[in-house]
């Protein structure tokens, strides 16, 4: 969850967004290193302690062809694993299928029978007491902690974006598609995200609340819902 003032990414909460903070803060570190080198030639060349002839050599022109297509490699290359990773779908534990009305999602466990709920934002006016504004849900997903999740997302009517930032998810719902992503939840938890799709005027009303809790718990609560 998100707090005021923070300038950073909501703590992870699945390897994938573990992976993606990493490749976010290598990116910094990178861009650092590049504007600190900008700035050090310009200081020397205001300073005029680089001549003409030390400009126009053909040395430093190999340095700065070469230089930065190695800059690129060292972006490419995490940046190539960590989309496949995001890509890969390895025999999930549970499949969920998510899906996208104006304004309310609907959440189907196809492993089980007539496990489907609609998950509509509560109302300020109706908002329980410590409960979060525009964020908190009638019904929330839960799902079992340390075991791989594929959701597949489509949409009913207009375009929606399933996202939800902790567990570094964000996946279009589109009408007529379907898609689908996978990830894990690390650490038991309640995380909070919302349609990141523009697709009305009650776009910032379709909040998603993600509960993660250990298997007993989850068996317990599905054999609630299914009884």
């Amino acid at each position: 969850m998100a707090n005021h003032s923070q300038f950073r990414f909501q703590d992870a909460s699945s390897p994938i967004m573990e992976e993606l903070i990493e490749f976010h803060d290598h990116a910094l570190m990178v861009a650092l290193a590049i504007c600190s080198l900008v700035l050090y030639i310009l200081a020397l060349m205001l300073a005029e302690k680089l001549s003409s002839n030390t400009v126009d050599a053909q040395e430093i022109e190999l340095i700065w062809t070469i230089l930065p297509a190695i800059v690129l490699i060292m972006l490419a290359l995490p940046s190539l694993q960590i989309l496949y990773m995001m890509d890969e779908i390895n025999e999930p534990d549970l499949t969920l299928k998510a899906i996208g009305h104006q304004w309310y999602w609907t959440y189907e466990y196809t492993d089980f029978k007539d496990l489907t709920f609609d998950s509509y934002m509560i109302p300020t006016t109706d908002l329980p007491l410590g409960h979060f504004r525009l964020l908190e849900v009638d019904h929330r997903v839960i799902i079992p902690m340390e075991s791989p999740i594929r959701i597949i997302i489509t949409a009913n009517d207009v375009l929606h974006a399933w996202a939800v930032p902790a567990l570094g998810v964000k996946t279009d719902a589109i009408p007529g598609r379907l898609n689908q992503t996978s990830f894990i939840t690390t650490r038991p938890g309640i995380f909070y995200g919302q349609c990141s799709e523009i697709c009305g005027a009650n776009h910032s009303y379709m909040p998603i609340v993600v509960e993660s809790t250990p298997l007993t718990h989850f068996e317990h609560w599905s054999s609630l819902m299914t009884s």
